[in-house]
């Protein structure tokens, strides 16, 4: 049986280092942060919100950050607080939890107070928005997944894939101060219905866990033995990602006489299904699970010749950006928002992006030199640093750095909550 709301309320308002659970309060806006389908193994997500968390803190603000977990918990941490509450595994996906008391949920958020609400889940925390008009609190949704992607890599017929896409982007739009988008690919399917309160900020990677430098030719020996060619795939192994098409391609490769070994990073539902056709195929590939330390990873991107990011429904790919800072290319879906993002650092996987066109993608970047290849790609990655991308996210909620000094010598105040509480930006 849970704890009473009351008693959960009051024992996360009495946070861990002091009674006011509120640290940076007086210079700035508490900004609550509500995200789903968040594991300690999660990938994409997990890094954005632990990066944008950590510049909003940075920035003079109070950062909540309250996601599903095992059991409940409230620590203090570099992105700011994090508040975790029991969630309820969504079967199949590999462990993803969903936050569904939504009573007690709603009491903690009114005794938070926030400032802002800043909301990453599209499906099930869409009913916030609701919330956050009744307390006079700005909201925003930000989009970290196509719909109409998600919903045809389940197999949904195109025509259905768009009117259900629609429909809910329509719902979340009017739920919401704001709709926040990574990138103008992310946006059309909101423009697609009319909504005019989309703002665009792009996410970033960390320019110096993320680099070149970190390229090992002893782990290359140790992966890829003699192997030419050394592919990796940085992916949760779920049907939306599409990561059997990574096999596809090194099979295309082989059989075009390409000697290419493939390292897979990540874990996910569909690993045993994985796993048994690599060996029934006799595929080269190794499955080095969920790889926890984003050092490593890093590492393991940079020893990698080409990145391959298979998952039609990216609205940023931040995996693929990663790659990039750390001076590998990538052949990325052209079903996705990837491509755009790399520019000439790498390549899309044309047509329908099955195995040969991925096989493709892969040949044309081997044809370049590998030294101005690699130029390339730390050139693109440089020009998405998390701090430009802290500083979009905080316009989007009309939150002003609060810890920045002003010309005066003053610490800027923060804007007041303004015409956005009522969904003026509409």
């Amino acid at each position: 049986m849970s704890a009473p709301v009351s008693d959960s309320v009051n024992a996360f308002m009495n946070g861990p280092d002091d009674p006011t659970g509120s640290p940076g309060r007086a210079g700035g806006l508490r900004i609550v942060r509500l995200a789903n389908f968040v594991t300690p193994s999660s990938g994409g997500l997990r890094t954005a919100l632990r990066e944008l968390g950590a510049g909003y803190l940075a920035a003079g603000h109070d950062p909540v950050l309250i996601v599903p977990g095992e059991r409940e918990s409230d620590t203090r941490t570099g992105q700011g607080r994090v508040i975790t509450l029991p969630g309820r595994v969504v079967p199949g996906t590999g462990g993803y939890r969903v936050l569904t008391d939504r009573r007690r949920l709603a009491a903690l958020l009114a005794a938070l107070a926030p400032d802002r609400l800043e909301v990453s889940d599209r499906t099930t925390l869409r009913w916030t928005g609701a919330w956050a008009r009744r307390h006079r609190v700005p909201a925003v949704m930000v989009s970290h997944e196509s719909v109409d992607g998600v919903l045809a890599t389940w197999g949904l017929p195109g025509g259905l894939c768009r009117g259900a896409a629609d429909r809910l982007n329509l719902r979340t739009a009017h739920a919401y101060t704001r709709v926040v988008c990574t990138t103008e690919w992310a946006a059309r399917e909101f423009q697609r219905v009319g909504a005019r309160n989309v703002v665009r900020a792009p996410l970033g990677v960390d320019l110096r866990r993320c680099r070149p430098g970190l390229r090992d030719a002893e782990l290359r020996r140790k992966l890829a033995g003699d192997a030419r060619v050394l592919l990796v795939m940085c992916s949760r192994l779920s049907p939306e990602k599409r990561p059997g098409l990574a096999l596809d391609a090194l099979g295309e490769l082989l059989r075009r006489g390409v000697d290419a070994t493939l390292v897979i990073a990540g874990e996910g539902p569909l690993g045993g299904r994985l796993r048994e056709r690599a060996r029934s195929e006799d595929l080269p590939v190794l499955f080095a699970g969920h790889v926890g330390d984003p050092a490593d990873l890093a590492v393991l991107q940079a020893t990698a010749d080409i990145v391959l990011a298979p998952g039609p429904a990216e609205t940023f790919g931040l995996a693929a950006m990663e790659a990039l800072a750390c001076g590998t290319p990538v052949v990325a879906s052209s079903r996705s928002a990837v491509p755009a993002l790399l520019g000439a650092a790498g390549t899309s996987a044309d047509g329908d992006g099955d195995g040969a066109a991925f096989a493709d993608g892969v040949s044309r970047l081997l044809a370049r030199p590998e030294a101005a290849r690699r130029a390339a790609a730390r050139a693109r990655a440089e020009q998405f640093p998390w701090s430009a991308a802290v500083d979009a996210f905080l316009a989007a909620l009309d939150a002003a750095p609060a810890a920045r000094a002003t010309a005066a010598g003053t610490a800027a105040a923060p804007r007041p909550r303004g015409p956005v509480a009522d969904g003026g930006e509409r």
